[in-house]
């Protein structure tokens, strides 16, 4: 098996036994993202001289045993709205187009101080706006299993380059679905972790109260490890959360005894029948390792899209102010006087979805509106938090689709603001209550594209979906596209 063929997993024990050199695995993804990723487009920035010096100092590291982590010296990528010093982070808009940070993410930071060698910057819908990647302004990625489709979002870079063998694994944000949804589309295996678990230092902001970082790798196994490694209290965010970790424990093959209630809200009109069988089947793998499997009513289903919408709009209307043409980023070059230069400046720098999406956040702020739109969605919040806590008082996970449909072509959602909106209709909600959720590939529909299923859990409750998402992987293992068949022959 090649070296991009490997989970980030095998591929640290192999370093960690001398088998396979930093550099050595460095390389070799540098050169498959060469052959690939003129077609997939899952980067916007790389660096090979800084990440073969990286890997060189990784490897002395290693060595000297100053790095022992389980994944040092395995090469990542990073999504690019996560701030990695002295590398741009362009939130894949003109207006951040030649930003460089001054300081790191935490979760790179901690990422680095165990070891990674960080590949580069994945594309992704402009400042995480998107469920396509379709709207970065630097051109769409495609999806490694049929690159007339796309890849999902806003994380659809870091998927696809995880997907296509790009890297071993990447970090990607979660503001609504877009680390599961996307892991979905591309049939990798991606986590959002309880709100606060994972610092947001660095994350450059799309809705506050939702953003989440998180990974996505190949395996459960992966992401697991992953999570140890970032997961932290951080006082530099005032969201982040004391709380015991060692994700990597909770990974079991049994299930005997875990309760999963499947809610029949998510089984309605809107799913494709072959999703929907897909996820049953997966679900009765379980079942028949011993746990036990009931259906039941959430509620509040049909409410978590506007709620969802009117929040993350009004939050990004706030976030998004800062970006004016005067501090950083793009400034018009043709203006006459400062309210010209800000409007402008705003005009060309942002993309046409978070323009859409700024006007709106804006208007259900505004006077008049706030009590009618942004109040009302953080009732039907509170009522949609209480609705889970209730299904978590009799069950321990809860599956489900992670997407509508599988990843539609490329063109048919943009041209479509409502139905992309639509297509996180599964997805939404956990991001509303701040609780886990664990994307795993679960099979392919009749075209040969990836269906994944979402275990969801309580609050800091990731063990008990870990628990699942690893024993369905052990009867299910990850199966690779199509296109990096091709390439690695």
């Amino acid at each position: 098996m090649e070296i991009c063929d490997l989970t980030a997993a095998e591929l640290g024990r192999k370093i960690k036994s001398g088998e396979i050199g930093v550099r050595e695995a460095a390389e070799a993804f540098l050169d498959r993202t060469d052959k690939t990723d003129k077609t997939v487009h899952a980067y916007l920035t790389i660096d090979r001289k800084s990440v073969e010096k990286r890997a060189d100092e990784v490897q002395e590291k290693i060595r000297s045993g100053e790095y022992d982590s389980p994944l040092a010296g395995v090469p990542a990528a990073v999504k690019d709205n996560i701030c990695t010093r002295g590398l741009k982070t362009t939130c894949a808009s003109r207006i951040l187009e030649n930003f460089v940070p001054t300081y790191s993410a935490e979760a790179v930071s901690r990422l680095e101080n165990a070891g990674t060698v960080i590949l580069g910057k994945t594309n992704m819908d402009e400042f995480a706006m998107g469920s396509t990647t379709e709207t970065s302004a630097f051109g769409p990625t495609r999806n490694p299993w049929d690159t007339d489709h796309v890849p999902g979002g806003s994380s659809g870079g870091s998927c696809a380059a995880v997907s296509s063998g790009e890297c071993a694994y990447a970090l990607g944000s979660d503001t609504g679905g877009s680390i599961r949804e996307p892991s979905s589309y591309c049939g990798v295996t991606g986590i959002k972790p309880t709100y606060g678990t994972v610092s947001r230092y660095g994350l450059i902001a799309y809705g506050s109260s939702l953003d989440q970082i998180g990974p996505i790798a190949k395996t459960v196994e992966d992401c697991a490890a992953v999570l140890d490694i970032i997961s932290s209290h951080d006082p530099k965010d005032s969201t982040s959360t004391e709380r015991s970790y060692g994700f990597s424990k909770s990974l079991s093959d049994d299930v005997r005894g875990l309760k999963i209630g499947i809610p029949g809200d998510y089984f309605t009109e809107g799913l494709d029948p072959e999703v929907a069988k897909a996820v049953t089947d997966a679900v009765d793998v379980l079942k028949q390792k011993g746990a036990d499997v009931e259906k039941f009513d959430l509620g509040y289903v049909k409410y978590a899209i506007p709620a969802y919408y009117t929040i993350a709009d009004a939050e990004a209307s706030s976030n998004l102010e800062r970006f004016d043409g005067i501090k950083y980023g793009y400034r018009t070059k043709d203006c006459e006087g400062l309210h010209q230069l800000y409007k402008k400046s705003r005009s060309e720098g942002f993309g046409e979805e978070v323009k859409r999406r700024i006007m709106l956040g804006s208007f259900v702020l505004s006077s008049g509106y706030y009590d009618a739109y942004y109040l009302k969605a953080l009732k039907v919040k509170a009522l949609i938090r209480k609705a889970w806590d209730r299904a978590f008082e009799k069950y321990d996970v809860v599956a489900a689709p992670a997407a509508p449909s599988t990843a539609p072509k490329i063109g048919e959602s943009l041209s479509d603001p409502m139905k992309m909106y639509l297509s996180d209709i599964y997805t939404v909600s956990v991001n509303l209550a701040g609780l886990p959720g664990l994307a795993v590939p679960c099979g392919q529909d009749s075209k040969g594209l990836p269906v994944g299923i979402q275990f969801i859990g309580n609050c800091f409750g990731e063990d008990k979906i870990l628990r699942a998402g690893y024993a369905f992987q052990k009867e299910y293992p990850y199966r690779a596209p199509h296109l990096t068949e091709k390439e690695a022959r």
